[in-house]
């Protein structure tokens, strides 16, 4: 096909055949900056010159740079722009000339600029905290629209007013943290052609350095040959270099400074008091420094130089002790003595005790001097970097001082001592008077006396009722004297305790009571219980008594007995009175296999319950389980609890122990684990120690929401039931078939029991006439059917060596007897009552050769 301009230059050729066109192909122009193209000017008609003009109007000479003119034919001259720039914009213009004949095209040339990164650096780095001026610079004409996407969102500046979108296209970040570190995507577009392009950018977010320092004063002890560690922590982003100086020197790893590797510790050795001062730790990184100081303190530890010992006598008006110490700082002087710590001050309500202190001395006065200040006093010397400590003793001289229990108890021929403890300094000599008499005399061999450095003891034996009564003790030394008077008293024996109550079990009863109100002068040291059946002898037992013995236990009783129980006490001087008879009864024995004698045998020597016997109980969720006790045989003494523990068969670790009261009866045992054979252990115990375990074992039933055949071990359905239900299913689909066989074609199991055994014929026939005896048939060749009935003798031919032959089509129906069968009713009914018949029905016109074809 031709081309529409192709039609447009031949019409204008046939209309003026003598003049010049001049087309150029394309006829306007996009270019881009850097880019070249060229135009094509073709002529129509004879041209003797083609030119091309510039925008200025200037003529395009041949070879000028950048733009090129070239003639290829008489028709057609070519203009090429090379690498483009804004200046190559404008209208050009093509001529052709001959002789006076002229014609002129011009092309419109836009030059514009593509999407420019001009500037667009990555990364780009800001200092927490700053108002961040991320720089795109993009260049292209039209203008572009610039985007910003952060995180692959674009950033919304009317959501979050930290964020600004410069005239310029750069993108502003108020306050820039460090959570906006990443990449950004400048997206540049210009609607106009479509054109999008875009610079990823990194962000980096530079941390001022904070620093810390470990210790903000560090306290180092002078001319021991210790050193002293200061340290700071710093932190920033990039991570800061650390440096110390001290006076404003920067210190280095040497002979006096060492730094570790990160330069956060710096160790000063062997430290001289002349190292005391401030120092410097500098963190510095590209968001700029910080700078902590660190104190070093420098102290000398405290030193007792002073204290001696004193000697004081009781009533003195005062006595001071004196403590002096060195150290820098200033030590702080205190003084201790046993559990008491005196500072400075007075000390006492009394204002007995009073501590002064001024520069390195500190003085303890102690006011109207007794016994008791007597003893090692502590002088101790602290300041913030330790402290000294040294002892001195006080030495009070006083006079006797007479201590102890003043009332003795004993009996007649039972010894006593009586003890006169003396405090004394210096120690004392001691007596022993009575009536004036000076002990023991020489007509004295019942007593005798024990002396030790601070107790004097006095033993009596008394042989009558006057050995009874008061004795005198003296103490005597440099100091002074003193006497005490101590009382020898007769004992008497205990009162009965009081029994509170009898708690009975089979073989055994618990009897609790209250101590006796009057011990007799002498402790008990034992109790008396004593039982019996009513009206029979006592039986009785002795127990050592304690200070916590509230119950005994009586053994060896017989179950569903009455007894009385009566209790005394006993101390050194004999038995008490007993205490009013109390009644109980033992309870049966539980355990109905035991005989009660040898069970009452059995518990008075063991001493352990019997173990219970136990019944297990499925709860409604299957992982549930009641274990159920009956108590057995306590074994003398009450049930203290029952201890029970349980683990499945299948492991060896055992389930934390259960501990119930001595009243339980059961224990529940949940979430057990589905389709899991356990073993559980019952304990009972009591005073005497533990039964036997009583042992049980189960199986969990199966998880109801796991399918039978997925649980290992479980009680799913068998390969034998699931082939049973199988087959079950397949006799039924049989069933089924063989219905609709017997219904719709007449055939099939169901209509061979119907007709064989049932005597009725299937759906359709004429069983009426059947079972009234009656049989149609015609003698003409008509074609209604022909009904024959025949007796079971009939349907197997030749048995027995013999028999009639079957009738065919023309054979008459008769008799047994061989008479023809007549339309009797009652006949009929008869005979199909003694024989089975088979009807068949046979269209006349089918040939028939034996009757076994036709049957049904």
């Amino acid at each position: 096909m031709l081309q529409t301009r192709d039609l447009i230059w031949g019409l204008l050729f046939i209309g003026c055949a003598a003049a010049i066109q001049v087309q150029i192909t394309p006829t306007q122009g996009e270019i881009s900056v850097g880019e070249s193209k060229f135009f094509l000017c073709e002529v129509v008609g004879d041209a003797k010159d083609i030119d091309w003009y510039a925008p200025s109007g200037e003529k395009i000479l041949p070879n000028m740079p950048d733009i090129f003119v070239n003639r290829a034919d008489e028709t057609t001259s070519t203009l090429t722009i090379y690498h483009a720039n804004v200046d190559s914009a404008g209208i050009y213009k093509c001529v052709a000339k001959n002789g006076d004949k002229e014609a002129q095209a011009t092309v419109q040339v836009k030059i514009f600029q593509k999407i420019t990164f001009a500037s667009a650096p990555s990364p780009q780095e800001f200092n927490e905290g700053d108002d961040a001026d991320i720089v795109c610079n993009v260049v292209s004409s039209p203008p572009p629209t610039i985007i910003w996407k952060h995180k692959g969102s674009k950033i919304q500046v009317a959501k979050d007013v930290r964020y600004k979108i410069m005239d310029n296209g750069h993108l502003q970040i108020r306050g820039i943290k460090k959570i906006d570190e990443g990449m950004y995507n400048c997206e540049a577009r210009v609607m106009a052609r479509g054109e999008i392009d875009f610079k990823m950018i990194k962000v980096v977010v530079n941390v001022l350095p904070t620093i810390r320092a470990r210790l903000s004063e560090v306290n180092a002890t002078a001319d021991i040959g210790s050193s002293a560690l200061l340290a700071c922590d710093a932190d920033g982003f990039p991570e800061p270099t650390v440096t110390w100086a001290h006076n404003n020197i920067v210190l280095e790893t040497g002979d006096k400074y060492s730094l570790n590797e990160d330069g956060s510790e710096l160790v000063i050795k062997d430290v001289k008091k002349v190292d005391e001062g401030d120092y410097t730790c500098i963190a510095k990184n590209k968001a700029g420094e910080k700078a902590e100081e660190v104190s070093l303190n420098v102290f000398v530890q405290p030193k007792i130089t002073y204290l001696n010992n004193q000697t004081a006598s009781e009533f003195d008006d005062q006595v001071t002790l004196t403590c002096e110490a060195l150290g820098d700082p200033t030590p702080t002087i205190s003084w201790s003595f046993e559990n008491r710590v005196f500072t400075e001050g007075e000390q006492s309500l009394d204002r007995n005790i009073v501590v002064r202190s001024h520069a390195r001395v500190s003085s303890l006065t102690l006011k109207n001097v007794v016994f008791t200040y007597a003893g090692q006093y502590l002088c101790t010397a602290s300041n913030s970097i330790g402290q000294d400590n040294q002892h001195m003793y006080l030495e009070v001289r006083y006079a006797p001082k007479i201590q102890g229990r003043v009332t003795v108890y004993t009996w007649e021929g039972n010894a006593a001592n009586i003890s006169c403890e003396v405090e004394a300094h210096p120690g004392a000599s001691v007596v022993w008077f009575r009536d004036g008499l000076q002990l023991p005399s020489a007509n004295t061999t019942n007593m005798k006396l024990y002396n030790t450095q601070t107790v004097s003891y006095l033993e009596i034996t008394p042989d009558s009722q006057n050995d009874f009564g008061s004795y005198n003790c003296t103490a005597t030394n440099a100091m002074g004297a003193d006497s005490k008077e101590f009382i020898l008293i007769q004992a008497e024996v205990p009162s009965s305790p009081e029994i509170q109550q009898v708690e009975p079990f089979s073989s055994t009863a618990v009897v609790a009571f209250e101590e006796p109100d009057s011990m007799g002068g002498v402790p008990i040291i034992k109790y008396k219980v004593e039982w019996r059946l009513p009206g029979q002898d006592w039986t009785g037992s002795e127990h050592d008594a304690n200070d916590e013995m509230t119950t005994i236990t009586i053994v060896g009783l017989k179950p569903e007995t009455t007894y009385e129980v009566k209790m005394s006490a006993i101390n050194g001087k004999g038995e008490g009175e007993s205490s009013p008879a109390s009644t109980f009864k033992t309870e049966p024995v539980l355990s109905s296999e035991i005989p009660t004698t040898i069970a009452a045998t059995t518990m008075a020597i063991k001493g352990e319950p019997s173990a219970p016997i136990l019944e297990v109980k499925i709860q409604d969720r299957g992982n549930t389980l009641k274990i159920n006790w009956i108590k057995q045989d306590d074994g003398g003494s009450p049930i203290k609890h029952y201890l029970v523990r349980y683990k499945a068969k299948h492991v060896s670790d055992w389930k934390p122990e259960i501990r119930l009261p001595h009243n339980s009866e059961y224990v529940t045992l949940n979430g057990l684990d589905w389709n899991t054979e356990y073993e559980v252990h019952v304990v009972a115990e009591n005073q005497q120690g533990k039964s036997e375990p009583a042992v049980i074992s189960f199986r969990t039933t199966t998880d109801p929401t796991t399918i039978p055949d997925a649980v290992d071990g479980g009680s799913g359905l068998g390969t034998g039931a699931i082939v049973g239900i199988l087959i079950v299913v397949f006799f039924l689909l049989l069933l089924g078939v063989d219905v609709t066989c017997y219904f719709l074609n007449k055939c099939g199991l169901l209509m061979c029991i119907a007709v064989n055994f049932c005597g009725k014929a299937g759906p359709g026939a004429k069983s009426k006439d059947i079972e009234e005896g009656k049989a149609a048939f015609t003698k003409d060749e008509s074609k209604e059917p022909i009904v024959e009935v025949r007796t079971e003798e009939e349907h197997t031919p030749n048995q027995g060596g013999g028999g009639p032959t079957e009738p065919n089509e023309t054979t008459p129906l008769t008799e047994p007897d061989g008479k023809t069968v007549k339309d009797d009713k009652t006949k009929g009914q008869t005979e199909l009552k003694n024989a089975t018949d088979e009807v068949k029905t046979v269209p006349n016109e089918a040939p028939q050769t034996n009757g076994n074809e036709s049957k049904a």
